[in-house]
């Protein structure tokens, strides 16, 4: 916490260790991880609700295309935000290309106007393999609970 509160007070010594301001905060962050998690869904809900409003507001004359943008955009980025809980801007950026991340990760950032329905849904899927490769076992879980439902 005194680390922090040395960052934020500009009283820190300078980038000594070579690190960038979101490295140091991100290292002297005190939260558990139940807060961790909560943070994580509660970022994650809020953009999930963004983006489906969004995307049930794409057919409204008129105005639909711009509410689309705006609520998908923020909806997706409030999401993507919310692994930054789990691991921290800087690990996750640096592990978002890990082997068993990259397929989710390019399905995550290709956008394709003419399909938004369908990559919509693609997104919602891949960003939650995607994020539920931040909690440990959370993926093997998830594909034991369906090998065992087919």
């Amino acid at each position: 916490m005194d680390k922090l509160k040395k960052v934020l007070s500009g009283q820190d010594d300078g980038n000594a260790d070579g690190s960038g301001i979101l490295e140091r905060a991100n290292q002297a962050s005190t939260l558990s991880w139940g807060t961790r998690v909560k943070g994580f869904l509660i970022c994650f809900v809020l953009g999930v609700v963004c983006s489906i409003l969004g995307t049930c507001l794409l057919w409204v004359p008129g105005f639909g295309l711009a509410v689309f943008a705006v609520l998908y955009s923020l909806g997706n980025i409030c999401a993507l935000s919310s692994t930054m809980f789990l691991m921290g801007p800087c690990r996750q950026l640096k592990t978002m290309w890990a082997k068993e991340r990259v397929l989710a990760t390019i399905i995550m950032l290709w956008k394709n106007n003419g399909l938004a329905l369908l990559f919509c849904i693609l997104q919602f899927l891949a960003f939650t393999w995607y994020g539920l490769s931040y909690i440990p076992f959370a993926r093997d879980a998830i594909i034991k609970l369906f090998s065992l439902c087919i």
